[in-house]
């Protein structure tokens, strides 16, 4: 799975399905969002999450952090590469980021912008990474993206608190590439 593919796909279908459970994932499967990020899984979940998601000709994206019965330790993307076809991670931990790029995922590396400090962090923790692309929460301050798309020329996603048309129009129009949500009515559009 090359990345630019990926980028072409997320640029013409800006929506990616962000899921909990089996019901969200079975709403993924049948939506016409291209990509899925898998927001809570676990050793016993992942494989079959992401096999049902490749086959439906998505792209497949595991959020390590999240993930029940691993630790934030490199052996969870040595497991990953190994026991699915994962086409890449999301993490808030820089390490991981970096070390999932030596497994040939995709990465994402997520931050809460909270505050000042947070955001003025980005750049050091970028600067670690090297991620392929950065994810903004909550997605819906286009300001704050738009702050962050001048600081790097990294592409950005938006999620977090994205509920509706507004919010994701808004997001892209504050620089984001594309924005995922688990709202499943966001999904439709």
């Amino acid at each position: 799975m090359s990345l630019d593919r990926f980028m072409e796909k997320v640029e013409t279908s800006p929506v990616i399905a962000g899921i909990k459970d089996e019901k969200a994932l079975e709403q993924a499967l049948a939506s016409d969002c291209e990509a899925v990020f898998i927001l809570r899984s676990s050793l016993m979940s992942v494989s079959d999450y992401v096999s049902r998601i490749k086959a439906a000709g998505k792209y497949a994206f595991v959020h390590v952090d999240l993930m029940e019965g691993t630790s934030s330790k490199e052996i969870v993307l040595e497991y990953l590469e190994a026991m699915t076809d994962a086409d890449g991670i999301i993490s808030t931990k820089a390490q991981m980021v970096k070390q999932a790029r030596k497994y040939g995922f995709i990465t994402i590396h997520r931050f809460f912008l909270m505050d000042s400090m947070s955001y003025h962090s980005i750049d050091k923790q970028i600067l670690h990474s090297e991620p392929d692309f950065i994810e903004i929460c909550p997605g819906v301050m286009a300001k704050t993206i738009g702050w962050v798309k001048e600081k790097t020329d990294i592409p950005i996603l938006a999620s977090g608190l994205v509920c509706d048309k507004e919010d994701v129009v808004a997001a892209l129009g504050g620089g984001a590439l594309a924005v995922s949500s688990t709202n499943t009515d966001v999904w439709k559009l």
